[in-house]
């Protein structure tokens, strides 16, 4: 006798579907700006939201999410991204910032979540300063319904930039900063940047 080895997925008519949207680019591109205005839309279509970040992220505030541009929301840091499935109670909307600083398991929690019929917008750099895919990143590219790409203004030259250049020596892969350690570069003004180091 075969024993079935998965379960079938539940869906009813009146069951909700989730999904994950990935928000990813570099420094500067408005990535938290965008999250900031999916997840305020979702409030006043007055769908329940909950809202994490990474406890290493306080360069503007402890417990909010904040722009570049000052716009802010009220977030929960937390150390590890098992605990967003403990914390996001009976919420219909989940937005998660600063993902490359999260643990593997982000991928696992962001797809429990989906599964679970929870909308999970996610949003955090595409690549380290060193122009390489940036921690759980890619693959929540790859397994996101939805991908936006947003970019910022090159520095150097003024043409779309994708990458977050850093200024200084510093060779630790995370290091927080603001326009005084990282600018927005295009490709080709990165890569001379990256030569000239």
């Amino acid at each position: 006798m075969i024993e079935q080895m998965f379960i079938e997925p539940r869906h009813h008519l009146n069951q909700r579907k989730g999904w994950v949207e990935v928000i990813c680019g570099s420094m500067f591109s408005g990535k938290t700006e965008e999250l900031i205005r999916r997840i305020n839309r979702a409030r006043i279509a007055n769908q329940k939201v909950e809202i994490f970040k990474p406890t290493v992220d306080v360069r503007y505030d402890e417990t909010k999410v904040v722009s570049h541009n000052d716009n802010a929301i009220l977030s929960t840091p937390v150390s590890n991204s098992l605990n967003i499935l403990l914390m996001s109670n009976d919420a219909t909307v989940v937005g998660i910032d600063e993902a490359q600083f999260f643990d593997s398991e982000l991928l696992y929690v962001c797809e429990k979540l989906a599964e679970q019929g929870i909308r999970v917008i996610v949003a955090g750099l595409d690549m380290d300063y060193l122009g390489k895919p940036f921690g759980v990143m890619p693959q929540l590219m790859a397994i996101a319904e939805y991908v936006t790409k947003v970019h910022a203004i090159c520095m150097v030259c003024g043409d779309l930039a994708t990458h977050s250049f850093r200024k200084s020596s510093h060779e630790s892969l995370i290091m927080l900063g603001e326009k005084d350690t990282y600018e927005a570069r295009c490709r080709h003004c990165f890569n001379k940047g990256m030569k000239e180091q």
